[in-house]
């Protein structure tokens, strides 16, 4: 028998009960597809179950590996083949407007493979960072294998959490949950700090204005300065 559940998991238990690993393949693979639905929070509850007996680790962790991988694989091919046009449409439903569009795409030209692998953590994210990889045509090896690292340490990291927590679930899930809305902040922090330093490089290496207009070169190929009229006998 499960011990007590917290309220987020508690209403997620007949759910699992009825369908098992069939709802926690469905519900990871679209929360690592663009749809805000709470697959991290099943993933724990089905981590729970399985260190009481219900469900086999081995099982959930390779069900969950393979749906976080397949959903963030279908997210790059919707924004390698959508893009904008699907940003443009659905975009504010995952909080993901143009603008944020084109500050994520500078950032992911540059460390995509690390926010692919990170993004897993971080509610947003997760759901958003295949999406945008496509988009900005992150290179389909580079992304795979972040993407399948990611999604590894993440249903690792949360499978961990569910099945050693026990009866201490309920204070362990609202602990992780506070610090998962601090690495929120952490790394929104360091994405404006890192768009700060390249706006300011940017500005640095821009040539002065007297600088680029130089000296204009005349239509006969002397320079203005050179064009002096002699005296006439």
């Amino acid at each position: 028998m499960s011990p007590p559940l917290p309220g987020p998991l508690a209403h997620l238990a007949p759910l699992l009960d009825d369908y098992g690993y069939l709802a926690v393949g469905v519900l990871v693979f679209l929360d690592n597809c663009v749809v805000p639905v709470p697959g991290q929070t099943i993933l724990v509850l089905a981590a729970v179950y399985a260190g009481a007996g219900q469900l086999s680790l081995p099982v959930l962790l390779l069900v969950a590996v393979l749906a976080a991988i397949a959903g963030d694989a279908l997210a790059y091919v919707i924004g390698r083949t959508g893009g904008l046009a699907f940003v443009h449409r659905w975009g504010r439903y995952v909080r993901l407007t143009p603008e944020r569009m084109e500050r994520a795409e500078s950032f992911f030209r540059r460390r995509g493979g690390l926010v692919v692998t990170g993004a897993r953590f971080v509610d947003g994210l997760r759901q958003t960072n295949g999406l945008i990889a496509g988009t900005t045509e992150m290179p389909w090896r580079r992304f795979m294998l972040a993407n399948a690292v990611g999604a590894a340490l993440w249903a690792g990291v949360w499978t961990a959490v569910g099945y050693f927590a026990g009866s201490n679930i309920d204070t362990l899930y609202r602990q992780a949950v506070r610090y998962q809305v601090l690495l929120f902040a952490v790394l929104a922090a360091l994405v404006l700090l890192l768009a700060v330093r390249t706006w300011l490089r940017r500005r640095r290496r821009r040539p002065p204005r007297d600088a680029v207009a130089g000296r204009i070169p005349h239509q006969n190929g002397q320079d203005e300065d050179d064009d002096v009229p002699t005296d006439r006998p």
